[in-house]
């Protein structure tokens, strides 16, 4: 597993993700991007990705993933993966959708290219729930035969899922299904309402803190790692439960994980701090749930807009966070889910709304 240097999140990201392209087969309901069938013709061509990949490879080594949309529908996705990991000594990561692109040979090329992880999309255990979710039938079976793939060629497997009223009953059975394909971890997306994402289709908040309350148990004994998108507040959860467990003294316990080459974040990434998304037009975004622009890199430096935005810098300043979120004695640890603030409120300083919990500041009035 590799080990992450602790870093200043105010000076590099953790993580930076590349919108390869727009373009997919599939019509998922909760779609940030609003995908469409065909390539952008404004999308950054193979020359612009390099210097791209470039500017990224000046930014303390970051973890760097290509997604879309779906990444495969673009012709020169495996030249530009190749000149990040070989020429550039990145660690990259893919998160490709389940189409018929998902041959074993194009992910035997993945493979002998370096490829650290390849990441597919699980919404459900069984066709049914997964296929309606993904809005295109067959996307199970694909999903599967493309996992099938991976475990012969030995590539590491990330499993992510969207929860969302959809599949809140069925995540116990998703987690086994993880466990059974041999995935290294587990990344589940709290649903934020934007792009084709509804606000009905979100959970409520006692169901994400007794979600977060059941993946922290699952954690215990679970084979693979387990990671929350735009759910901060997991963090919240977990030292919480980790301060009760060692009160009542309660031994912490240290399940066996599958080896994981890319490791973990230092410490919690949240929208603009610690993260960076660019899309395939080089916009730059705080994150793909966060629709708000600080620039392109057609013209201006990457790591410029993420260190200077007044965007990015507020979004990495706890004290200017508003209501619940902002008398937080959590706020540093968790600062709740920006997008999430945004796409409720249309001000990402605001409170995340899918947090139920009550700060001491509120209980003590």
């Amino acid at each position: 597993m590799q080990q992450f240097r602790s870093r200043n999140y105010d000076q590099y990201p953790f993580i930076v993700i590349w919108e390869v392209t727009r373009a997919c087969a599939l019509k998922c309901l909760h779609c940030r991007a609003e995908a469409q069938y065909t390539p952008d013709p404004r999308q950054l061509t193979f020359e612009e990705g390099k210097r791209l990949i470039d500017e990224i490879a000046q930014m303390d080594e970051p973890l760097f993933v290509f997604t879309g949309g779906d990444p495969l529908m673009r012709p020169d996705l495996f030249q530009l993966a190749e000149y990040a990991i070989k020429e550039k000594k990145l660690p990259v990561s893919m998160t490709p959708s389940a189409t018929p692109k998902v041959t074993k040979a194009a992910i035997e090329k993945a493979k002998n290219i370096g490829l650290s992880r390849w990441a597919f999309s699980l919404d459900g255990s069984t066709s049914d729930i997964h296929d309606h979710f993904r809005g295109t039938k067959g996307s199970y079976d694909l999903t599967m035969r493309g996992i099938r793939s991976l475990q012969e060629l030995q590539i590491p497997i990330q499993i992510n899922t969207t929860v969302s009223n959809y599949n809140l009953t069925d995540l116990p059975r998703i987690a086994e299904k993880v466990g059974e394909m041999g995935a290294v971890l587990w990344s589940l997306f709290f649903l934020v309402p934007t792009g084709r994402g509804m606000q009905k289709d979100m959970i409520q908040p006692e169901q994400h803190e007794e979600v977060m309350q059941w993946l922290y148990q699952l954690g215990k004994s679970a084979p693979y790692g387990i990671k929350s998108t735009e759910a901060p507040f997991y963090r919240r959860v977990v030292t919480q439960a980790k301060k009760t467990e060692s009160l009542q003294g309660v031994l912490p316990a240290l399940p066996e994980k599958r080896f994981d080459v890319l490791g973990r974040a230092p410490k919690g990434v949240n929208d603009g701090d610690g993260f960076v998304f660019i899309s395939h037009i080089g916009d730059v975004y705080p994150s793909g749930f966060l629709p708000v622009v600080c620039g392109n890199v057609r013209q201006e430096s990457l790591l410029d807009l993420y260190r200077h935005s007044p965007v990015m810098k507020e979004l990495r300043d706890k004290s200017l966070l508003k209501g619940k979120c902002g008398v937080c004695e959590f706020k540093e640890l968790c600062g709740g889910s920006r997008a999430r603030a945004f796409a409720t409120t249309g001000d990402y300083l605001e409170s995340d709304p899918a947090c139920a919990y009550i700060p001491r500041a509120y209980r003590n009035n």
